[in-house]
């Protein structure tokens, strides 16, 4: 049995998460049934590195076996305007009537919480280590007075993460970019 272990990364010193994150990457795409091409744009230092520069606020937490990097959550929280609303990243697919990261109902500029990244190693699997990462990021989300809402954005394909999440109250609310993001939401109680 591992004795896991997990930490709060306090420095800024994310690269720990880079083999972690791409694998993540790797495992999205391969779980696709839209637009697997998009994720081979997508890796460490085009989603994880520049997302976590250009937060507001980050919190990334490592679980560890010993010294082995297992899992991993990254969250974050931002400055959310109006403009943000029909963003399309690079990589996005788009197309007629398709929406953004953000739902016609919400109301911006407000600041927004995002669960962004969670990744176990597969041998590393159904011992917990996932929903105690989330547990921490979701408690992390919610200690901040000026968030009201926070979404989680899951990879067509992932249709197993989409469940997980309802465990932590997250609620379905729309398909970004056509279907190959569903997004969920959770309003802090």
């Amino acid at each position: 049995m591992a004795n896991i272990t997990y930490e709060l990364i306090t420095d800024g010193n994310i690269e720990i998460c880079r083999d972690l994150c791409n694998a993540l990457m790797a495992f999205q795409k391969e779980q696709a049934t839209i637009g697997k091409e998009a994720f081979d744009m997508m890796n460490f230092d085009t989603r994880m590195k520049v997302s976590y520069a250009g937060a507001l606020r980050a919190h990334v937490v490592v679980a560890k076996d010993g010294d082995k990097a297992v899992g991993y959550i990254f969250s974050t929280i931002d400055e959310t305007p109006e403009e943000a609303r029909g963003y399309f990243p690079p990589w996005a697919p788009k197309g007629e009537g398709f929406i953004g990261f953000y739902p016609e109902w919400l109301e911006l500029p407000q600041n927004t919480g995002c669960l962004s990244n969670l990744y176990v190693l597969p041998e590393y699997k159904g011992m917990g280590i996932g929903k105690k990462l989330t547990e921490m990021a979701v408690e992390w989300l919610e200690s901040f007075d000026d968030v009201d809402i926070s979404f989680v954005y899951i990879s067509n394909g992932n249709d197993n993460a989409e469940e997980f999440y309802k465990k932590f109250g997250f609620t379905y609310c729309h398909d970004v970019y056509g279907g190959f993001i569903r997004a969920a939401y959770k309003k802090k109680d």
